[in-house]
């Protein structure tokens, strides 16, 4: 296909949509060893130019997919939030949206195992883009936010407030990759809802660090 039709079949920013939509699916179906760009402009149904128009090389186009990764990862976690909110009594407020954003935290993981990993040490490798830094950094916050509610400071200024941080970040991500490498099967081949409660239970431990 030749790039002027390309330009007619993908307009403000649908090409770029389009190649990370096929870039998600080559990643899932080949992982990291069979990517690359010219397969994902096969797949999306361009030339194997057309890429260079938003990704200058291979890292650009998994930074850019990883940044991706991070702004759904966020989303699933505020979404548990708002649920855990609508339900919530009050009185145990401020460690329940922790528990909510960790159970989304691993339900994303679960859902997305080859996009979870690619985020988290994926060959992207070198400098990290601002891009794919930010929706990191939001994603962080969540966690963040939400454990300095539970001890009443912030936690990004006193080493016992990132003490709590990397507590309750420890359970969560690595629950997270236990489960998609079968290293719980036990559990985690149970349906996620049957989980809940055991992730619910080992934040709420991590969390007696940020309570004291």
């Amino acid at each position: 296909m030749k790039d002027g039709a390309e330009s007619r079949r993908y307009h403000h920013g649908a090409l770029r949509e389009a190649l990370l939509e096929a870039a998600e699916a080559e990643l899932i179906e080949k992982g990291e060893d069979g990517f690359s760009l010219r397969s994902t402009a096969k797949r999306a149904g361009v030339s194997h130019a057309a890429p260079a128009h938003h990704f200058r090389d291979l890292a650009a186009l998994l930074h850019a997919l990883a940044a991706r990764g991070f702004d759904r990862l966020t989303a699933v976690m505020k979404a548990e939030q708002a649920a855990a909110g609508a339900d919530a009594a009050g009185t145990d407020d401020a460690a329940g949206q922790v528990v909510a954003a960790g159970i989304g935290y691993v339900r994303f993981a679960i859902d997305n195992p080859a996009l979870f990993q690619l985020m988290f040490g994926g060959r992207g490798g070198g400098d990290k883009p601002a891009e794919l830094a930010k929706a990191a950094e939001a994603g962080f916050s969540v966690l963040v936010n939400g454990v300095a509610r539970v001890g009443g400071r912030d936690a990004l200024t006193t080493e016992a407030g990132w003490r709590d941080v990397m507590a309750v970040w420890a359970i969560m991500h690595g629950y997270a990759h236990l489960a998609i490498g079968g290293k719980v099967a036990w559990l985690s081949d149970q349906p996620f809802e049957a989980q809940r409660a055991v992730i619910a239970d080992q934040v709420r431990r991590a969390l007696r660090l940020a309570e004291g």
